[in-house]
């Protein structure tokens, strides 16, 4: 997959110094991967979980933060939409950010 705007968990993780090395864990595999589908993340995230819109959220160093990304299945790419914690995620609107 072709993550865009990784910029966005490099600031995050400037705040959270103890969420880099589990999002760049995360990035690496992200790069690496060829999801077609849901399923195919489910397989190897069994925490994550399907929102409206093809994004994913995704729970990060034991499911301290959250990551939310958009998926273009067809194109191989991947946005980042959000990352945070707990208590800045239940502000926003998942399913649409």
């Amino acid at each position: 997959m072709h993550v865009v705007s990784v910029r966005t968990l490099r600031e995050f993780w400037t705040k959270h110094a103890d969420a880099e090395q589990p999002l760049k864990a995360w990035f690496r595999e992200a790069e690496a991967a060829r999801w077609g589908s849901f399923d195919e993340i489910k397989a190897r995230y069994r925490s994550a979980d399907v929102l409206p819109g093809n994004r994913v959220v995704f729970n990060i160093k034991g499911n301290h933060y959250r990551l939310i990304v958009r998926i273009h299945y067809n194109t191989g790419r991947l946005f980042i939409r959000f990352v945070g914690t707990h208590a800045e995620y239940n502000k926003i609107d998942a399913g649409t950010i």
